[in-house]
């Protein structure tokens, strides 16, 4: 399809330095690891994954979780063959990747059901049609599987607000069009943010029992202002982290730059 392609072409170009700048963005590592703890907070025998990317996730859950079979897919070819590498080098024979997107999982991996199917930091934002994709990860499903989802927020108040401030009321509202071009100051990335509301009502029609829904960054700073990471204190920090997580599940979570769901099948 000609949109994964572009997608797909978007991320081969980062690859090269994607990695590089999660290991110096610390933001980014702790709000990873809230999502990881998630996932582990169920135990699972086999699992897919998602937008793979270079494959912190799944290789993380691989060498956790042995005795699982870890799935994980990528629109982009460079993400896989990083991801491919690293699992060559670790002699991870439970996990295998492959380059493609939700509408080819049955052909990339036949006959293969999943317990777990989780995806971080939105990759469902870079889909066609999200209701479509719901529906196809929900048939891979094993009955009692979960889903934990991850999306970029259409709501980010937080950076509406400094946006605003910074007298950029077009980069401030730009998650609210229609087609939203992502994070890069110079590089159009077509996706799409959802508001909770919206979630929730695929998810019906879907026939998914949200179990959880929880914010993230609402009042802790976004990943990529760097600047005000480096100008708040570590104690001062950890204190928006904290009160992010105090009001996560409840209806400010909604408007924070990321929100997870646990998804079950009714």
């Amino acid at each position: 399809m000609r949109y994964y392609q572009e997608v797909g072409a978007y991320y081969d170009k980062d690859a090269k330095d994607f990695e590089k700048r999660y290991w110096n963005n610390k933001a980014l590592q702790r709000i990873r690891q809230a999502f990881r703890e998630e996932v582990k907070r169920e135990p699972f025998q086999s699992a897919l994954e998602v937008g793979i990317g270079p494959g912190f996730d799944l290789i993380h859950f691989a060498k956790l979780f042995p005795k699982a079979q870890v799935d994980g897919i990528d629109v982009s070819s460079e993400m896989v063959n990083l991801a491919d590498s690293k699992l060559k080098s670790l002699s991870a024979n439970n996990a295998r990747v492959a380059v493609g997107s939700v509408e080819n999982i049955g052909a990339l991996f036949p006959n293969q059901k999943y317990d777990l199917i989780y995806v971080f930091f939105g990759a469902l934002n870079t889909v066609e049609d999200l209701a479509k994709a719901l529906e196809i990860l929900k048939s891979y499903l094993n009955p009692q599987g979960r889903m934990v989802l991850t999306f970029v927020n259409k709501w980010y108040v937080g950076g509406m607000i400094w946006e605003c401030l910074k007298l950029k009321p077009k980069k401030a509202f730009s998650r609210l069009k229609k087609v939203w071009g992502g994070y890069s100051p110079t590089e159009f990335l077509a996706s799409r943010c959802y508001s909770s509301s919206e979630i929730k009502g695929i998810s019906q029609a879907l026939q998914l029992k949200c179990l959880k829904r929880e914010g993230f960054s609402i009042f802790y700073p976004a990943w990529y202002y760097h600047r005000l990471h480096k100008l708040i204190p570590a104690k001062g920090l950890h204190i928006l982290w904290q009160m992010d997580r105090a009001i996560a599940k409840g209806p400010l979570g909604s408007f924070g730059e990321y929100a997870l769901y646990d998804l079950r099948v009714h």
